[in-house]
């Protein structure tokens, strides 16, 4: 997905990991998941994709969340509203990659089963001429992550506010649908499902 001398889009990625975790009881990023924390897997998976970037946001605990795990190459970027919720975080990492980007993909923190595959077939709409404006992975039909969000969007997402995050303003507009088989992206919101996945 890397910038070619032609002129190929500019594809970066963006994890967003801002979030205090409170339903899983606090500093779900660094839970351990066959041998290294939760948010190594999503950063991990971004860095296999071959984007021109990366970014994660951070908030709640992100000098101790930077201090512990591997970034793999990604920019921390610490959200000061963080607990405004997702529409703050996309915001500030938007922001971020804005100037090094025609498109981004989305990506969540605690969905570490997505795989870079998945992350690089969404991103690879971006390079179609006069597509949607959007796009998102399925599994089997259903909608999930990644998301693709061209640099159309980028005015509206500076715009949102909330814990919806993009949900609503890609209701608005054209997405494409990019199936990705039966992958899982499945968020870990408490303890009992991160056992569940063997952590």
């Amino acid at each position: 997905m890397r910038a070619d001398a032609a002129g190929a889009s500019r594809v970066a990625g963006l994890v967003l990991a801002a979030g205090a975790a409170r339903r899983f009881g606090g500093r779900k990023q660094l839970a351990p998941l066959d041998g290294r924390p939760l948010l190594e897997h999503a950063l991990a998976a971004m860095a296999g994709a071959g984007l021109t970037r990366v970014a994660v946001t951070l908030g709640a605990h992100a000098d101790e969340i930077v201090a512990a795990i591997d970034l793999h190459g990604a920019q921390a970027v610490v959200v000061a509203d963080w607990d405004e919720g997702l529409a703050a975080s996309l915001r500030a990492g938007v922001a971020a990659l804005a100037p090094h980007a025609d498109a981004i993909v989305v990506t969540l923190g605690d969905q570490p089963r997505i795989s870079s595959a998945a992350i690089a077939r969404v991103a690879a709409v971006a390079a179609e001429a006069g597509g949607a404006p959007a796009a998102r992975a399925t599994y089997d039909g259903r909608p999930g992550h990644p998301i693709l969000l061209r640099r159309e969007l980028f005015p509206a997402i500076a715009e949102l506010r909330g814990d919806s995050g993009a949900r609503e303003l890609l209701a608005t507009v054209d997405v494409r649908a990019v199936e990705c088989g039966t992958g899982t992206a499945v968020d870990v919101d408490t303890p009992e499902q991160l056992r569940g996945l063997g952590g």
